[in-house]
């Protein structure tokens, strides 16, 4: 693993071989100068996932410090976007008002599904460049956050998946989710907000170039070419194949961490946690750069 190295006045520490580094010095509360912001940016591009830890932020200071990536995506559902802050995304089982949610309610069923895994706003025609979530109460057991990295898990995969792969595309459909778990079914205008879109299996950075395997399997239904039971049988094994160790960093919470990632070559899924217990995360989404970049 590289050794922790400083950059203006940052202590960056990576995390595991594949992805992931914990930064500090920062206070995510204040505005950071473009030096700074640059070297986050740097820091991000190198090690996909970024954790900054003892960030007791608003939703507001949340929100500024997004901002600073791009325009903020809005969810297209109430049921998960914040009543507040319409750039928030609640990834809880604590309703608007504080109230623990029953573990069968539809609105924990869907963010139950965020235990498979996925990259965020894939079924958009321009998908998220990132996400940063902030732990605002967590779980001592489970709740653990994963990320794979897409470009490393690309460069391995064997001949025969690469072949497969190959310039195929692959259906990203939000309703999807339907299928899956017990959930509210989407009304008809979420349904004509989010239509499914077919994106290519494997893309390019645009700051990187560098080439990533891009699924979402939660959103994942058909593959150009093949049957709708291959398509699924064959998502599944390269997600079983995304989901080996040495690909894999796993985030154990502590309060007020934040973490920041980049959709465009990760994937990422949460733990199994006691559902009775309280769980609160906001998340802000970083809408996309432009439309997916076949490699």
């Amino acid at each position: 693993m590289m050794a922790p190295y400083e950059r203006e006045g940052l202590a960056i520490e990576p995390l595991h071989d594949a992805l992931g580094a914990r930064v500090r010095g920062l206070d995510l509360a204040q505005a950071l100068t473009p030096a700074v912001f640059n070297a986050v940016h740097q820091a991000w591009m190198d090690h996909l996932v970024l954790v900054f830890p003892e960030q007791r932020v608003s939703d507001a200071q949340h929100i500024a410090f997004a901002r600073m990536f791009g325009d903020l995506e809005r969810h297209h559902q109430d049921i998960i976007k914040s009543s507040r802050e319409p750039e928030i995304f609640r990834v809880s089982n604590v309703d608007d008002d504080g109230k623990l949610m029953a573990p069968d309610h539809p609105t924990v069923s869907q963010v139950r599904l965020a235990q498979r895994w996925h990259t965020d706003s894939s079924y958009r025609t321009v998908p998220s460049m990132g996400s940063i979530l902030h732990g605002l109460e967590i779980t001592e057991e489970g709740g653990e956050t994963c990320f794979t990295n897409m470009y490393a898990v690309y460069d391995a995969l064997p001949d025969r998946l690469r072949d497969k792969v190959g310039d195929r595309k692959l259906r990203h459909d939000f309703e999807y989710l339907t299928t899956l778990a017990p959930i509210k079914p989407l009304t008809d205008e979420e349904r004509a907000a989010m239509p499914p879109v077919w994106q290519p299996m494997r893309r390019r950075h645009p700051v990187t170039g560098r080439a990533s395997l891009y699924i979402s399997p939660i959103y994942n239904d058909a593959i150009e070419g093949l049957e709708d039971d291959e398509a699924v049988a064959f998502v599944g094994e390269l997600t079983e194949f995304a989901a080996r160790p040495e690909f894999v960093y796993r985030h154990r919470w502590e309060a007020d961490d934040i973490v920041m990632w980049d959709n465009r070559c990760t994937m990422h899924r949460v733990t199994p946690y006691d559902l009775d217990k309280r769980r609160v995360m906001h998340r802000t989404t970083i809408v996309g750069d432009g439309p997916v970049i076949a490699a």
